[in-house]
């Protein structure tokens, strides 16, 4: 149907059981480097683009559970001591750390803009010498705390507060807290030309290990007898605190949606990538897709949700 084209692979999981597992064939790209035409199977990696922004607010939430980074409502600027000019001004004096949780910064910054343009706000991030410098002094046009506004810098400053607050790389240490527990074996975390792994769309896993991922946020960090992520930080993170420009609901880094009448927890990335967390129907579905910048991406992961995993 041509509501799922592009579609590359779902799988979906409840109970800890696997209801649902399909893998097609398509053209791919990891970034900007095209993979030809693939043909997906279970040990296939695919880009999770933006879904990574979720993975990262899972890695802030065990390091935070650690005492490792600083805690939501704690001052940003205080964090990159290096910027003292931008710590100086009133405006940029008010960004808590929890602004950059809810995309929330105040700070003039567009990602409407193709991927493949460095007018794109993420794209000159990478690009810029100090990509932190970068997000940081971005205009002020609002007050912090406002409206949510897609920012993949926010995610960024994140990262860097976690590399900060563990002394390892963001990867390093997504390896060790997270993925190792929930025994995905298979990763990679793409980096930009500072060697800086990136925190808001750098991921590639298989679907099913995106899946898992999706289990550990309905079982609220547990993971086979194991704690690994704070209950406590699962349930805050999964909060609305705003709202998108299109109604959804968001956190810290997750969307709160509801799709064919079930509440879901949601992470997004361009060309389609999602993973849904269904809590009423204790259901974790990850769907990948190829139609990376296509205006209408959204309607295949739907498709996908609402005509084949929940029919």
């Amino acid at each position: 149907m041509r509501e799922l084209e592009g579609l590359h692979a779902v799988v979906a999981i409840r109970g800890g059981k696997t209801v649902l597992e399909h893998y097609g064939e398509g053209e791919d790209s990891s970034w900007a480097r095209s993979l030809g035409t693939v043909r997906f199977g279970p040990d296939t990696l695919h880009d999770l683009r933006s879904v990574t922004k979720s993975v990262t607010a899972l890695l802030y939430g065990i390091a935070l559970g650690e005492g490792l980074v600083p805690a939501p409502e704690q001052p940003l600027m205080r964090y990159f001591p290096q910027y003292p000019d931008l710590a100086a001004e009133p405006d940029r004096a008010r960004l808590s750390v929890e602004h950059a949780l809810t995309m929330s910064l105040g700070l003039e910054w567009r990602e409407d803009i193709p991927y493949d343009s460095p007018a794109n706000a993420e794209i000159a991030m990478e690009l810029a010498a100090d990509r932190y410098r970068y997000v940081l002094e971005r205009p002020v046009v609002e007050p912090p705390g406002t409206r949510w506004s897609y920012c993949g810098g926010a995610t960024a400053l994140l990262g860097q507060l976690i590399a900060d607050g563990t002394g390892q790389p963001l990867e390093r240490y997504g390896r060790t807290a997270l993925f190792d527990p929930l025994g995905i074996e298979s990763v990679e975390w793409m980096a930009g030309a500072d060697g800086v792994a990136s925190a808001a769309s750098g991921l590639r896993l298989t679907p099913r290990d995106l899946a898992r991922i999706g289990e550990l946020v309905l079982a609220e960090g547990e993971w086979d007898g194991r704690r690994v992520v704070p209950a406590e930080w699962i349930r805050t993170m999964v909060q609305p605190r705003l709202r998108t420009d299109w109604g959804a609901g968001y956190g810290f880094h997750w969307y709160l949606e509801t799709i064919a009448g079930q509440r879901m927890v949601l992470a997004a990335g361009n060309g389609g990538q999602r993973l849904a967390v269904v809590p009423e129907l204790g259901l974790a579905v990850a769907v990948t897709a190829g139609n990376y910048d296509d205006p209408e991406q959204w309607r295949t992961p739907v498709a996908a949700l609402e005509q084949v995993v929940l029919a």
